[in-house]
């Protein structure tokens, strides 16, 4: 199943973020923070890598596939509090890997 856009916006809405870009893939949508990947919406449900400063602040997320073979990611439960996403992609961003030169 495709994510919809409108899960897409009310998301970017949530964390209201100049910082954060997306990019369409196959129906599904990567998230990036200042340019680094953090996370995607895949089906409908906001995954982010799992870092450490992702498990500090979300101890008690699931671990899900974004898609049969991928590395497992958190799944953030409570996307209607902005101010935890803002906190959260504050606290990663230290810990993403660099962009990758094409």
């Amino acid at each position: 199943m495709a994510s919809s856009k409108e899960y897409l916006d009310f998301i970017l809405d949530q964390i209201g973020s100049p910082d954060v870009t997306t990019r369409a893939m196959m129906g599904e949508y990567v998230l990036y923070y200042q340019g680094k990947v953090f996370g995607g919406i895949y089906d409908d449900r906001l995954l982010v890598k799992p870092v450490k400063a992702a498990c500090a602040l979300l101890p008690t997320a699931p671990r899900e596939l974004p898609y049969p073979g991928a590395k497992e990611m958190l799944l953030v439960e409570d996307v209607e509090n902005g101010p935890l996403l803002r906190r959260l992609l504050e606290a990663m961003e230290p810990e993403l890997p660099a962009p990758k030169r094409r």
